[in-house]
């Protein structure tokens, strides 16, 4: 995703062009390997993904129908709030005079993600480590291989203009830091909360550098 923000065109007159068609064909790829990635892990290699069981004592499964039925209404639910919460939210934001980046990088990201962080939350009250990191991590995923190229293709559709993949140098370090950040914390299968300590770290620092920086270079 990161690839038309790393590549240099010398030509400024074919800059944009290329930008936008290097875009559709990654988006394009990446709602590919997202569905691929989906196949693997609950398909083809489901085992290989399945946690430890934490079954409580006289808690029954539900039937399939029921769970997914469920599982559909609460998802239409969440979107209607979070997409109403984000509005009022980001105009609020906007308001106190927060910069468009940090409304949109820790804002925005914040109360759209909030129930999916609630999960993640309760997964790690209840040690169950490896729930809460793979809901932490599928969101993100699903975002960077799922979310941004389907808005990608749909601008093209239903958009006032083409979206393309090109963030500004910022976003594209700190998208890198980041990743880097989670691969290196989640690769050892252990935690203790110094480690949670400096994830917040790293995450308050770019809060911070993206609340107090210009809005002309984002």
């Amino acid at each position: 995703m990161m690839v038309p923000s790393l590549v240099v065109v010398a030509d400024a007159a074919t800059r944009s062009a290329f930008t936008r068609q290097l875009s559709v064909g990654l988006a394009v790829l990446l709602i590919v390997a997202y569905g691929l990635g989906l196949l693997f892990s609950l398909k083809t290699h489901r085992a290989e993904f399945a946690g430890a069981h934490h079954d409580e004592e006289g808690e029954t499964p539900w039937p399939l129908g029921l769970a997914l039925a469920t599982l559909a209404g609460v998802t239409v639910l969440v979107a209607l709030v979070s997409e109403i919460f984000v509005e009022s939210v980001q105009k609020a934001a906007e308001a106190f005079g927060m910069t468009p980046a940090f409304v949109g990088f820790i804002v925005v990201a914040l109360v759209g993600g909030a129930a999916e962080m609630a999960s993640a939350f309760s997964g790690a009250r209840k040690n169950r480590l490896d729930l809460s990191v793979g809901i932490a991590l599928g969101s993100a995923a699903q975002i960077a291989l799922f979310v941004a190229p389907v808005l990608v293709l749909l601008s093209y559709v239903i958009g006032p203009t083409p979206m393309d993949l090109q963030f500004w140098p910022g976003a594209v370090v700190m998208v890198l830091i980041a990743t880097l950040t989670a691969a290196f914390i989640t690769v050892g299968g252990r935690s203790a909360w110094f480690v949670g300590v400096l994830l917040l770290m790293v995450y308050l620092i770019f809060a911070m550098t993206l609340y107090l920086l210009p809005p002309q270079v984002q």
